[in-house]
Parts: structure tokens; sequence; C-alpha cells
């Protein structure tokens, strides 16, 4: 893929408690792969992909995983603010992670404000919602998005299910909040419209990590 080939480049931040899967759900997006357990996220990790949006319109998004720990906040929170879009992530099996969700978006609005943030709330892990371990109801994950002016979905990185189509659908939901304004350019974000990747905007991008690595599955 010809990297000087896009138009618009998005900042978007996974959101979510601890071992709900977000970093999976990267991984199956961006390689197509699956751990069983993978590394914990310490701090923030950063992974990159391309999406057309339409005929002749590429997106460049970047993507930065969350660590979900309580003691980490303070690395994460500086990464909300140049983001646009946003997946919130539960484990459909995990209560307290869907009622934690409301948190975690209000921080991100808090930290943003006034600009616009979009959201997908994900029900993540579906394949074992199919098992019988579902705690939480379709029906309430909807009404919860609907509160928080998002699109609800549910997908699972173990079968692959409904991952790809998570990221397209917020994806696409940014590109047309910009032509619409409900999500504004605003000068020094690294959502800005370009012609292409300059050295100015490659050499921006940099990852803050503690030094410690923690390895429990996050699956």
């Amino acid at each position: 893929m010809d990297l000087t080939l896009w138009q618009y480049q998005f900042r978007i931040i996974m959101l979510g408690d601890s071992t709900v899967g977000k970093s999976s759900m990267l991984k199956r997006y961006t390689e197509d792969l699956f751990l069983e357990c993978i590394n914990q996220t310490v701090g923030v990790d950063f992974y990159v992909h391309f999406l057309e949006v339409e005929p002749g319109v590429r997106v460049k998004l970047q993507f930065w995983d969350t660590a979900g720990q309580e003691r980490f906040k303070s690395v994460t929170r500086s990464y909300y603010r140049n983001s646009v879009g946003g997946l919130l992530v539960f484990d459909l099996g995990n209560r307290d992670s869907f009622e934690h969700v409301l948190q975690w978006h209000d921080e991100v609005r808090e930290r943003v404000h006034p600009y616009n943030v979009l959201f997908v709330l994900v029900g993540h892990k579906s394949d074992r919602a199919k098992e019988g371990e579902r705690a939480v109801d379709r029906a309430e994950a909807e009404k919860l998005a609907s509160q928080l002016g998002a699109a609800y979905i549910e997908a699972s990185s173990k079968t692959g299910h409904n991952v790809k189509e998570a990221f397209e659908l917020l994806t696409r939901r940014v590109y047309q909040g910009l032509k619409s304004g409900e999500v504004q350019l605003r000068e020094g974000w690294d959502g800005v419209k370009s012609s292409g990747p300059t050295m100015e905007n490659l050499q921006r991008v940099h990852i803050d990590k503690p030094a410690e690595e923690k390895k429990t599955c996050a699956c």
C-alpha cells in the first residue's frame, strides 16, 4: 500500500476495563490474528491501519489501546485529547465491565470538550455469550448505546465475528461526522485533513509506557 495516498488521519481510542479484550480486537482487525493469551497492555499501545471509506478517500487510522487499570489512568488520559472516535468495549460475560462503560465515556468527553468524539459500544466475547455466559442482555446494551448517542454491535475476536464491522462502523461515522460538521477539525490535531503523511506527522507519534510489563491473559 502506498502510504502517501491518504486524505484523513483519525486517532481512535480503545476504552474499557482491563481484560475485556481491547488488544485482542485490535490484533484481529489489524493482523487477522487471535492469541488465547496476550500481554496485558501497560500504558498505551499503538497500531496503524488504512481504510477506504469511499472511492478515492482513504483514511489512516491511528489506534491507541489504553490500559484499563486505574493505576495507568494518568498515562492514558493524555491521549484522549486528540481523539475523534472511541470504541467503548465491555465483556458480555462481565457485568462490572458493562457498568463501567459510562465512566469511560464521561472521562473522555470531559477531556475533549468542547470538541466532539463519536463512539461505538462493543459487547465483546460474543462467542462466550452464546455458550450461556451472557451477563448483559442485548436490549440493555442497546439502551445504553442509545443514551450515549452511539451505535451498538456485538463481536468476538476469537471467531472474528463483527470485529472488522465494529472498526469500520466507527471510522465511517467519524468520516460522516466530518462531512456534516458534527466533528470539527482543529489546529494541531492529529486528525487534520492532509494530502499525505509528512515527516512532522510521523515524528509526532510517540508512545510513553512505563518500564514494567505484566503478563496476564487479556483475551
